[in-house]
């Protein structure tokens, strides 16, 4: 090798180092400043229900960690999908983040023949917030007070039980449809933009029932306005203790749990989605945050992007086979 091609080769190899160093810089530029305005949480629902609540609690204390206010807008509609595309589009520079629950990120891509969003592609899975057990309520004036009176019920009377949820694809909807199925009835489903207008007509007897994530119905069950009829999971709540399993009171193997977790789009610098991590991290650490969450019911989570990332590869593929299964199927 000549003396000129081994200095016009490490010209190259040098401007090739300097390129990717310069490319590098605003990338850690960015994460060094970032945040440099108000973060936006993007909820899929309406305000009032489980996720709304998740994602307030989570944005106040995150607010303290990264220095800047936290906003929570929320996009309600088609089974989260409409708040989903929303943030997915979104700006990739770390002010935009979603909470994403089991029914946008793993029962949706079964559920829907098109959705405007790839829960896969789109997004950057950052950590799971929660666990959430779903539970069973009917309005006070139901003829039925426990799983196997309510499948007596709904078979004496075909399509009289209608069951409200948050929206179409939603964690409450398939754990209705995955019931119907396992039970063998027929209810018919009326879906809402949102858990809190569900469960405002289920309070006022315009609906049936609701399966719905625990945190939404327990106070109305404490107050007595709700009757509890039994839990999604497949062990008893230690908030209800006396209100049996699904499974344990009629429908042997029944088990649905919702769960929440935040994202950012796909595109968010590397150095701003660790800045994030940790910072989410510190929050769920929290005591008086993890106190709050089992106040409300659910399971509190902290988890690596790495390890929320293989457990909703696992979600999606169970929840893939309940849909098949169940039949449930949507536009």
């Amino acid at each position: 090798m000549s003396d000129f091609t081994r200095t016009t080769r490490r010209s190259v190899l040098s401007t090739i180092a300097l390129a990717a160093a310069a490319a590098a810089l605003p990338l850690a530029a960015s994460a060094q400043n970032y945040p440099t305005k108000p973060i936006t949480i993007v909820v899929p629902f309406a305000a009032g229900g489980t996720t709304d609540i998740l994602a307030r609690l989570v944005g106040q204390y995150l607010s303290t960690e990264l220095g800047q206010p936290v906003v929570v807008e929320n996009k309600a509609g088609a089974g989260g999908n409409i708040g989903a595309a929303f943030a997915a589009k979104a700006p990739a520079d770390g002010h935009t983040l979603f909470m994403g629950t089991v029914g946008t990120h793993a029962i949706n891509a079964s559920l829907y023949k098109k959705l405007p969003y790839d829960p896969i592609k789109d997004f950057a899975p950052l950590t799971r917030v929660a666990m959430v057990p779903n539970l069973l309520v009917a309005h006070p004036s139901q003829p039925f007070k426990t799983v196997q009176e309510m499948i007596a019920y709904a078979k004496a009377n075909p399509g009289k039980i209608n069951f409200g949820s948050p929206g179409n694809g939603a964690s409450p909807h398939l754990s209705g449809e995955l019931f119907k199925s396992m039970a063998k009835v027929d209810m018919v489903h009326v879906p809402y933009k949102g858990s809190a207008p569900a469960v405002s007509d289920l309070l006022g007897g315009q609906i049936s029932i609701m399966f719905d994530n625990l945190p939404s119905v327990i106070p109305h069950v404490r107050s007595g306005k709700l009757r509890a009829i039994a839990i999604s999971t497949a062990k008893r709540s230690a908030d209800l203790p006396d209100v049996p399993t699904i499974a344990e009171a009629g429908v042997p193997g029944y088990e649905a749990t919702s769960w929440f977790g935040m994202f950012a789009p796909a595109a968010t610098p590397a150095p701003v989605l660790a800045k994030i991590s940790a910072a989410l991290s510190k929050v769920l650490a929290n005591a008086e945050v993890k106190k709050k969450i089992d106040d409300q019911g659910g399971e509190p989570a902290n988890e690596t992007p790495a390890q929320f990332a293989d457990f909703i590869q696992k979600e999606t593929q169970k929840w893939g086979k309940v849909v098949k299964e169940s039949g449930a199927s949507l536009d």
